[in-house]
């Protein structure tokens, strides 16, 4: 009465993964030294997971708002303009409080000379547009 088993098929796997595709993150590291240097106080940890949340869903309507703008004007690529709208409407760009100004102000020299042009010897502007 003994029966033989019968061995279960399983199905391959062809080095797929099942899970999602997560989406790029801004670092944690960064997240909570930025915090920290407007905060200027310690945090605890549960905090840091609210700020943590709040930041990554800020930064996704931000870039979401970028890829409108730049879908209606009928482009693929974000411009500096786009920016500038969207920092308008956030109400960070003011006839008083221009784009240049936040820039000089907030970013390091670094970026700031890819951003805002200068004229430099032999009477040449950079960056060329």
């Amino acid at each position: 009465p003994l029966q033989q088993l019968q061995p279960k098929t399983v199905p391959k796997r062809f080095g797929t993964s099942q899970r999602k595709p997560r989406e790029p993150q801004v670092p944690k590291s960064l997240i909570k030294e930025i915090f920290r240097h407007f905060a200027k106080m310690p945090i605890t940890r549960d905090v840091f997971k609210v700020v943590e949340k709040c930041s990554e869903r800020y930064f996704k309507q931000l870039s979401d708002d970028l890829e409108a703008y730049t879908r209606h004007a009928g482009r693929k690529t974000v411009e500096k303009a786009d920016l500038e709208v969207l920092m308008r409407r956030q109400g960070l760009v003011t006839d008083k409080m221009p784009l240049n100004v936040l820039i000089e102000r907030y970013l390091p020299l670094e970026y700031r000379k890819l951003l805002i042009p200068i004229a430099v010897s032999g009477n040449k502007v950079i960056p060329c547009k």
